[in-house]
């Protein structure tokens, strides 16, 4: 009965949803275009705080000179370990668009 309860237990735990950090990746400046990725194994359901992805991605465009970042199309799920034709661990890539232009503070404005 114990060995039942513990495989049971262990198999609704393996489905839980896991909170990801999710990291800069790819930055292309040209275009504007911030790649954020986390990681996401097998029988998880990972996701990553919108808000928190927003500001870190928001961040790398204003070092690039733009004013803010803007989400744009679906994450993108790729496999990056497999075994047969079982994937055991998936990428998320979340896709950002910087807009706008960025105004030093330092800037002084003269009229004239």
């Amino acid at each position: 009965m114990n060995k039942a309860v513990m495989i049971l237990s262990l198999l609704a735990l393996a489905g839980c949803s896991v909170n990801r950090q999710a990291n800069v990746s790819e930055v292309d400046t040209t275009s504007g275009i911030v790649r954020l990725t986390y990681g996401q194994a097998m029988l998880q359901s990972a996701s990553t705080d919108a808000y928190i992805a927003q500001g870190t991605a928001t961040k790398q465009c204003q070092q690039s000179g733009y004013a803010t970042a803007v989400a744009y199309g679906q994450p993108i799920t790729t496999c990056t370990v497999s075994s047969g034709s079982l994937c055991l661990n998936e990428k998320v890539t979340l896709q950002y668009q910087c807009r706008g232009v960025a105004v030093s503070q330092n800037a002084s404005v003269s009229y004239w």
